[in-house]
């Protein structure tokens, strides 16, 4: 049966609970058994019922950039007899740039909890007990588990922690969590209770005035203190949510403002070095000059951008085009096995040229090849060589991996040594999982530039819209920090600072050993090519986990590194850091732990504070089963993928069954006349019958049956045939 729309329609937009039904005969109200005749075979893919809910708490942490979201909630698995059982899939729709840090859920007499191991340890289990059904990534922003044999009737207490980044726009944070239930997930009976709460705590950390702008919910302030909000919500309601909650807040005023935030390591952190944060808000400032660019689009047109991929990149291309100063110069290099120019040398902006351009593009931009790299970017840098009054930019869009990633690295780490104050800064964009998104990573930090990401196809478009703008939105590059001579040691993450345009926030992390200045200068060079400098105040962090804010950055980082240095003892480090702080890592598997007889269990990733060893064992010693999920790694590239001109759409096919179950179950319930009475509105229809009209219709249905049956012994007994 085909699907109508989008898949995307048919997609959680909330956390979620279901019902994984394979045989339908187990579907039925646990309260009030009925008598279901014509309910036969089996369901391939099983079917997802959603369960309701009854109750639902949101609780949100804003630190800096990054923030912290916690939902508990109580679902009940309305659908199944109470004398069966079915498997739970829970769903986990995060916001942007999410990360899955733990899932507690408590049943009956057992517990489960997700917890991050070394992949050494638990290597060979994986690959041996994992299935695709246990759990994993429905897509990039959707996280789902599998818990198992679960009794009909039973209430599920559930507890899911995960991370996001905060937007940024013009000197306003915004956040926005999904939290938009569909009306089904509401209990059938009014009568129940249904508590909806929602607790907001922001800390900007810097001490400086926050203001509320917008937000979706009806919000009580609970305490308002320098750099800091606290804000609460709670109800009783007839039907949950049917908004995603949003908030936006400003913390800084039209200029920009900087700091830098103290604090020493957790007791069990892996590295007991001091830590520091320092940030940069380049506030509201749209109007502030930024630089005049000469800029450089690579763009990969390979056999594997065939479609999607390459249709996305030209839209995107061609908006970022329009958006150029006629000022501005340009140029584009589109390259597979071959290097293709649009021009010999940098083309102003002007409106004929960019219609050229365009054109161009359209012509050019054929799918097919190979891909080599190294090629296209010494020509672009070459080509940027003689830059004056402007910062040299590369955009480089790449679908694949080549063999030589650590020779590129390599030779731009020592061109940058050699290339006096102005360099190329480049932005890298990887589309798919065939291409290495560390390889990239590393690239865009060694030259000060950014990274960007599509994981998927849907994302593209948007993903390079958003690269774009940072790119040719700079107000301040080329920073340095006059580090003190004081400090016994110094290492930040990443060691050169990025750009800074007027649409994002930049912040920076690192250790230190000795006794940090009260104050440091912070030198740049401005859109007008002035020089720009800026004091830094230190303060201690009050109520911000730093290790927890910038623990995706510094892991992302060190994998990068390990992965150029190709160092065991580097990745050994990352693997600790992974499992400390609940965030997934390419050294890293994720397991359930099941524990029986009441025992709570605990997840470490699930507390923001220090770590409890004691309650790791705890755990540890009533464990009764694990159960082992697949791979959550992005990994370091597929040389062989992109060699054979795989497209990264063929990717999502390697997705748990769970895509296609969620899929086919939305798309077939209620979607034709006939299939109006679905198995969940009969439930809520039954649960809402009094007793007696119940018995009633059970002896009607009966009766139904016994005339069927009397007419088919009429049939074959009665029918004079032989045969």
């Amino acid at each position: 049966m085909e699907v109508p729309g989008s898949v995307d329609m048919y997609m959680p937009k909330a956390p979620m609970l279901y019902a994984v039904i394979s045989d339908p005969k187990f579907v039925d109200n646990p309260d009030i058994p009925s008598y279901q005749p014509h309910v036969h075979g089996r369901c391939d893919p099983p079917a997802l019922i959603p369960l309701q809910m009854n109750k639902v708490e949101l609780d949100v942490d804003c630190y800096l950039d990054t923030a912290f979201v916690r939902v508990s909630g109580s679902w009940r698995v309305h659908c199944v007899m109470g004398s069966k059982s079915c498997d739970c899939r829970i769903a986990i729709p995060m916001g942007e740039e999410g990360s899955i840090l733990g899932v507690e859920v408590e049943v009956s007499m057992k517990s489960y909890c997700t917890r991050l191991v070394p992949l050494e340890d638990n290597k060979d289990g994986v690959e041996k007990a994992a299935r695709p059904e246990n759990g994993g990534f429905l897509k990039p922003h959707i996280f789902t588990l599998t818990i198992p044999q679960i009794d009909g009737g039973s209430f599920l207490s559930v507890k899911l922690h995960w991370s996001q980044k905060l937007s940024y726009c013009d000197g306003e944070f915004s956040l926005n969590v999904p939290f938009k239930f569909p009306e089904y997930v509401t209990p059938a009976i009014r009568k129940t209770s249904k508590k909806e709460k929602i607790l907001l705590n922001v800390n900007a950390g810097t001490g400086s005035e926050v203001l509320c702008k917008t937000t979706s919910h009806p919000l009580k302030q609970l305490r308002r203190e320098a750099g800091q909000l606290g804000f609460s919500y709670e109800s009783e309601v007839l039907k949950w949510s049917n908004t995603d909650f949003s908030f936006s807040y400003t913390v800084s005023p039209s200029h920009m403002i900087g700091g830098i935030l103290l604090q020493s390591p957790p007791v069990h952190d892996v590295d007991q070095r001091e830590m520091f944060c320092i940030y940069f808000y380049p506030g509201s400032q749209k109007s502030r000059k930024v630089f005049r660019k000469d800029v450089i689009f690579m763009v990969d047109i390979s056999g594997s951008m065939l479609g999607k991929p390459l249709e996305d990149t030209k839209n995107a291309l061609s908006a970022a085009l329009s958006k150029l100063d006629p000022k501005d110069l340009f140029n584009i290099i589109a390259f597979n096995g071959e290097t293709h120019l649009f021009s010999t040398s940098m083309e102003l902006a002007t409106k004929e040229a960019v219609e050229r351009a365009t054109q161009w593009i359209g012509v050019n931009f054929i799918a097919e090849g190979g891909t080599d790299i190294l090629r296209p970017l010494t020509k672009a840098i070459d080509m940027l060589s003689n830059t004056h009054g402007s910062i040299p930019t590369i955009f480089l869009v790449t679908d694949g991996a080549v063999e030589n990633e650590r020779h590129i690295c390599d030779m731009m780490k020592s061109h940058l040594t050699n290339g006096g104050s102005i360099c190329p800064h480049i932005y890298t964009f990887g589309i798919g999982l065939y291409c290495n998104h560390y390889f990239l990573h590393l690239l865009a930090k060694i030259s000060r530039g950014h990274y960007g990401v599509a994981y998927d196809l849907d994302s593209v478009e948007l993903g390079l819209q958003k690269l774009f703008t940072k790119g040719l939105s700079t107000v301040l590059a080329n920073i340095t920090i006059d580090m003190s001579e004081d400090l016994d040691e110094f290492e930040m993450n990443p060691s050169c600072i990025p750009d800074c345009p007027y649409e994002t926030p930049l912040t920076l992390c690192g250790r230190y050993r000795g006794n940090f200045p009260d104050n440091l200068k912070a030198k740049g060079l401005l859109g007008d090519l002035s020089d720009f400098v800026i004091e830094l105040k230190t303060q201690h962090a009050k109520d911000i986990p730093l290790d927890k804010v910038f623990a995706k950055q510094q892991i992302d980082l060190l994998t990068a590194q390990a992965w150029l240095s190709e160092d065991k003892q580097l990745e050994g480090k990352v693997a600790k850091m992974s499992v400390q702080t609940g965030i997934i890592s390419e050294y890293t598997s994720m397991i359930i732990l099941e524990t029986g007889d009441g025992k709570r269990t605990e997840s470490p990733s699930i507390k923001m504070g220090s770590e409890s060893t004691s309650g790791q064992k705890m755990v540890d010693s009533a464990v009764s089963k694990t159960i082992s999920l697949q791979s959550l790694h992005i990994g370091f590239g597929d040389l062989i993928a992109t060699t054979e001109n795989i497209p990264p759409c063929k990717e999502e096919t390697k997705l748990p069954e769970a895509a296609e179950i969620f899929v086919k179950a939305a798309s077939n319930c209620c979607s034709s006349m006939c299939n109006k009475c679905c198995c969940l509105c009969c439930i809520q229809c039954c649960s809402k019958l009094n007793d007696r009209c119940v018995i009633v219709l059970t002896q009607i249905c009966t009766a139904l049956a016994c005339f069927g049956c009397l007419e088919c012994c009429s049939f074959i007994c009665c029918s004079g045939s032989e045969g």
